[in-house]
């Protein structure tokens, strides 16, 4: 292992963090610069901080090993008039990074350092309702610029934000119910109701991945079963595995570690907006899922009939309201609808029943929750097991399937033309 001070030169390359609200200009970082002192282990950070509404911000600084795919490096001893939680705006703003002291002997040629400014130290900038991440200029852009809103959009969710941009409504911290009541109409011995805490706000996915923005991501269309050019865009992906999305060494090791894996789709994501992405563990998404109801659809309704049901039929695409249809060549009518055409949960989560079910984290072992009847905080599932789940149901399934509570799984390898996914942050 070579010794820290022999190179540090990417850190000159290194990229500042656009962060911005709908209702004012938001705190800039730009300009971010970054170099080892001859001679020393210090490296010197400068960067330019632009915000025309507060006159102090908190500033904190993340140094990334291996090109942004996770933020672990030891950053303690730093200093300057850059750092810390009243930071004046201004060019030229300055850190110093006591390398030695942190992290000595150590050294990589992927470093990458991210300076995010805040108001009022939230780890979470600005505290907006939803995440925006713009996707417009492709696979080959430096960054993905990351922004805020306090609301949807006046007119509602445009196509732009199911094709070129990403959108992730904030979840706050609660306790629910996971599972289903014994005498919920087909009611299985692996849906054990336990009442789960979770700890943390955290963002979802308003919408499934699209195989647009998979597309811009990626640098090309998914291998998806409708992939009908006239009417993919803002179809949801599917046919992307598990590991596709994470990747099959270190995306593998959850719960352990949420490292993901280098060119997998969260870690090109991960990498361009500083931004933790990953899938929700199972019990993020049924409560996300649930927003707020017992009952077996988020529609605050039961199922009056195991596989063809009107009341599934009012919240998601299943068999048999145009998914029996679906073929290769189907439009948006037959196989997959476009992302958002049925109603949303109370939280404004569209299609949680139906269209494609959804990777999880969690590994499963086909059996109960590891819990069962217990309470629980923060679970994340299974050490390790045979698959990971999947849940929501999908186009081609009854509506016993789509249930709140159903859950099936898969291997991690495998793909199927009705699993999909949506994105999630926990704000930690």
């Amino acid at each position: 292992m070579k010794a820290l001070n022999k190179s540090m030169a990417l850190f000159g390359i290194a990229f500042g963090l656009l962060l911005a609200l709908s209702v004012q200009a938001a705190p800039f970082v730009s300009n971010v610069v970054g170099a080892q002192r001859a001679g020393t282990k210090l490296v010197d950070i400068t960067y330019d901080l632009t915000d025309a509404d507060h006159a102090t911000l908190s500033v904190t600084i993340k140094i990334s090993q291996d090109a942004g795919a996770t933020w672990d490096v030891p950053c303690e001893s730093v200093s300057g008039d850059g750092i810390g939680p009243e930071v004046t705006p201004g060019k030229g703003k300055s850190i110093v990074w006591d390398a030695g002291a942190d992290w000595n002997g150590q050294w990589s040629n992927k470093m990458k350092v991210k300076i995010t400014a805040t108001v009022g130290g939230n780890d979470d900038p600005l505290g907006g309702e939803y995440l925006v991440v713009d996707l417009s200029m492709g696979a080959n852009a430096a960054n993905y610029p990351v922004s805020y809103l306090d609301a949807p959009p006046p007119n509602g969710w445009s196509d732009e934000y199911k094709t070129t941009k990403l959108v992730l409504r904030k979840i706050s911290a609660g306790t629910f119910t996971m599972g289903s009541p014994h005498d919920e109409l087909l009611h299985l011995d692996n849906e054990t109701q336990h009442q789960v805490t979770l700890t943390k706000d955290f963002y979802v996915g308003v919408f499934e991945v699209t195989q647009k923005q998979w597309s811009l991501v990626m640098g090309d269309w998914p291998e998806s079963y409708f992939a009908n050019p006239d009417f993919r865009d803002a179809r949801p992906v599917e046919r992307v595995t598990y590991s596709d999305i994470r990747g099959a060494q270190f995306g593998a090791l959850w719960p352990n570690d949420d490292t993901v894996d280098e060119n997998s789709f969260l870690w090109r994501l991960r990498t361009k907006t500083g931004v933790n992405f990953d899938l929700p563990t199972e019990a993020q998404w049924e409560y996300a899922c649930r927003a707020g109801t017992t009952t077996a659809l988020n529609s605050g309704k039961n199922l009056t009939m195991e596989m063809e049901c009107d009341n599934m039929g009012e919240v998601g695409r299943y068999y048999f309201n145009g998914g029996s249809d679906g073929k290769e060549e189907s439009d948006t009518s037959a196989g997959t609808a476009k992302v958002g055409s049925y109603p949303p949960n109370r939280w404004g989560l569209y299609d949680m029943h139906g269209n494609v079910s959804e990777w999880c984290l969690d590994w499963w072992t086909w059996g109960d929750y590891p819990e069962q009847e217990q309470a629980v905080t923060d679970p994340v599932g299974e050490p390790d097991g045979d698959c990971h789940i999947h849940r929501g149901g999908s186009w081609h399934n009854g509506a016993y399937e789509c249930r709140s509570a159903y859950r099936r799984g898969m291997d991690a390898f495998e793909a199927s033309e009705g699993v999909g996914f949506r994105l999630a942050n926990t704000i930690q």
